[in-house]
Formats: structure tokens, C-alpha cells, sequence
């Protein structure tokens, strides 16, 4: 399985950091390829909400800002899973991860099914991980975002990991086998139309050290 990870911090040796490198050690342990992007490298410019609201996202699903979110969404629709991965600011998860999802879901979320339309992301695994360096608050709100977004895009949430500077350590072995089983998991089965409307995100706590 291609593993697409994603972090979103400046800080080469962060909290951030440290969570990318446990996922991509989960993955090449698993013996499949991972792929390590930092958002915080590429150009990915906040949504414009072109012409009334809607421009070619909602029409043919790209996005008609050019930088680098193009490549991107490529990389996406060629990887067979995800690991999403941002530090957490005032509650929320980094700027360029929301500048990204906002862009992604407008381009994804608006595809029609019954036009045979599909998300690059419908069907495959996410783990969803939010790293709280300072406080150790917001990890929880910044996870539910991403979450929501998910769902939104038919991706399949794995896991939800939050971790803080007291948690590091354990959490850090939570990402890696989090990895390990989600390349070696089967595939999980598609919800009726029905059940994905019941779908609501949910997180379960862990224990703090």
C-alpha cells in the first residue's frame, strides 16, 4: 500500500517532525512505500472563493488558483492511504494544512456519485494526527476538523491520534504501529448512502501520562 504522509511545521525537529518520522518508520516496517511531504514547503495559497462562491472546483473539480496544490492533488490520488499530520495553533490545525483541506474538499466533495463521479480519497485509510507542542490543548478540536473533512471527501478514518510533549513518547509508538496495521489492514467495505449520513466524527481520549 502507497502511503502518502503529510505534515504541515516549519520546525525540522518539532513534535511535528518526530510524528512524520514514527509514520513513515510504521510504514516502511509494514514493507510498503511511504512518501513525506511538508505543506510548509510547498506554495498552497488559501482558497479565493472565485466568482460567485464556486469556480472549477464545483464545476470540474480542480482547482483554477495555480501553485502547487495541483501537484498535490496528484500525489494524492496516486497514494492508497494517508497520514495527516499538523501541529496544532490556537486550537486548529497549522494554516497550511487548512489552506489544503479547504481546497481539497471543495475539489473532492462535490463530486457526484450518481454522475459516476468519486473522490480521489473515497474508500482509503487515514490516520489523522494532531501534535500539541506547547499547551498540550486543542489537540481534540484540531483532530474533529480533520475528521469532518475526511468524512466529507469518503476518505475512511483509521485512527485519530492526538499527542502532546507528555504523551511523546508513547504516542510516537502509537503513530508507528497505527501505520503498520492500517498497510496491513484489508480493506474496509463501503457504507450505504444511508449509513455514511449516520456517520458522525467521534474521538475516544487517551490516557496522559
Amino acid at each position: 500500500m502507497k502511503i502518502l504522509i503529510l505534515t504541515s511545521s516549519p520546525n525540522d525537529n518539532g513534535l511535528t517532525s518526530a510524528c512524520g518520522e514514527a509514520a513513515r518508520q510504521g510504514v516502511i516496517d509494514s514493507r510498503s512505500p511511504a512518501r513525506v511531504v511538508n505543506l510548509n514547503e510547498m506554495s498552497i495559497s488559501r482558497c479565493a472563493v472565485h466568482n460567485d462562491g464556486w469556480g472549477t472546483c464545483h464545476t470540474k473539480h480542480h482547482c483554477q488558483l495555480q501553485d502547487d496544490f495541483q501537484k498535490l492533488q496528484e500525489m494524492i490520488e496516486q497514494a492508497e492511504g494517508y497520514v495527516f499530520i499538523t501541529p496544532v495553533y490556537f486550537g486548529e490545525p497549522s494554516e497550511p494544512m487548512k489552506a489544503m483541506i479547504d481546497r481539497l474538499r471543495r475539489c473532492e466533495a462535490t463530486k457526484d456519485e450518481s454522475k459516476g463521479e468519486k473522490s480521489i480519497l473515497a474508500g482509503k485509510p487515514v490516520v489523522l494526527v494532531a501534535a500539541a507542542g506547547g499547551t498540550g490543548h486543542g489537540t481534540l478540536s484540531s483532530l474533529t476538523m480533520m475528521e469532518r473533512f475526511a468524512l466529507r471527501v469518503e476518505a475512511k478514518v483509521f485512527d485519530t491520534i492526538p499527542v502532546t510533549r507528555d504523551t511523546r513518547d508513547y504516542q510516537l509508538e502509537t503513530i508507528h504501529d497505527a501505520l503498520t496495521a492500517m498497510t496491513a489492514a484489508p480493506p474496509i467495505p463501503e457504507l450505504s448512502p444511508a449509513k455514511k449520513k449516520e456517520r458522525r466524527p467521534t474521538h475516544r481520549r487517551r490516557r496522559r501520562s
